[in-house]
């Protein structure tokens, strides 16, 4: 996968006129969506601090039930509080894998900063097991560099 072909089209999602923030970050899981074939669920959680949850923003893919994550649960929530990368290469091989479906075989999750905080996060699932490399966790840092820029 080419990564570096895809940027440019990510920061002219981001930075169109048109839209909310909200219906910026839709777009963008939609493309990255069609764009990296087992980019298979792509959203966004932000943090709530104060109740340390992740609360479920724009995505694209299969409805979810997991639209608030406690920190500390699933791998999102480890996110939250780790702030590192979280690649699972085999979700059936994770202890504190919250399940979403049964297709769902391998997760990264990228966190999101905005001014030095962790805001929340980019929340990929895919179909295929670990398909998942360092170009993926590079590529999905600038994207969330990008959206760092929304807020």
């Amino acid at each position: 996968m080419n990564f570096e072909s895809l940027q440019p089209q990510v920061i002219a999602i981001l930075s169109t006129d048109q839209g909310d923030r909200n219906e910026k970050l839709k777009n963008l899981c939609q493309f990255l969506s069609d764009r990296v074939p087992y980019y298979n669920w792509v959203g966004f959680y932000f943090a709530n601090h104060e109740d340390r949850t992740l609360h479920l923003g724009p995505y694209v893919g299969a409805e979810t039930d997991h639209t608030v994550i406690p920190f500390g649960k699933g791998i999102c929530g480890q996110v939250a509080e780790s702030n590192q990368n979280f690649v699972v290469p085999d979700v059936a091989a994770q202890d504190n894998y919250i399940a979403c479906s049964f297709t769902v075989k391998s997760e990264i999750v990228v966190p999101l900063f905005v001014n030095g905080q962790n805001i929340g996060q980019i929340d990929i699932d895919s179909h295929v097991l670990d398909p998942f490399s360092e170009k993926d966790e590079r590529f999905l840092e600038f994207v969330n560099q990008q959206v760092a820029q929304l807020f």
